[in-house]
């Protein structure tokens, strides 16, 4: 592609980012390895909790890397809340709203302020533009009540 010296720095920048979109989505979702899965470390099916309580996630067979990142075998963590991980979900950016907590920083844990009442958590591994990998690494959806 031809840039004349008058685009500067701002054009090379948007068109290496248009080029690393194109190539993206021409290649499809992050790869990851069969063995990989997340899970809930301090957290079990049928627990209750009082609020605030804390929500640490495990990942096992990837590594973690910030949004924006794109490194093999990475992603980071997404808390689905009240909701849960669809096939419709793949392939597409994970929402950001009140049932879908994005970690982009790379966080592996977060404290958690919910109302009384049973409610479900799932972990969900997005890539670096919040993508589910694929295939995706999702953990079962646990159900905890809420004192």
């Amino acid at each position: 592609m031809f840039l004349s010296r008058r685009a500067g720095v701002t054009g090379v920048i948007a068109t290496a980012a248009v080029f690393s979109l194109f190539s993206y989505t021409v290649h499809g979702q992050t790869p990851t390895p069969d063995v990989a899965y997340v899970y809930f470390i301090n957290l079990k099916n049928g627990q209750t909790v009082k609020s605030p309580f804390k929500v640490q996630f495990g990942l096992m067979g990837m590594g973690i890397a910030p949004a924006g990142v794109q490194k093999e075998k990475t992603g980071h963590h997404h808390l689905f809340i009240d909701t849960i991980f669809s096939t419709d979900d793949a392939g597409v950016p994970i929402p950001l709203d009140s049932r879908h907590m994005h970690f982009g920083g790379g966080q592996t844990e977060t404290t958690l302020a919910l109302p009384p009442g049973r409610h479900t958590l799932q972990l969900v591994l997005g890539d670096s533009l919040h993508i589910p990998v694929n295939p995706p690494v999702v953990s079962p959806a646990i159900n905890i009540t809420v004192k």
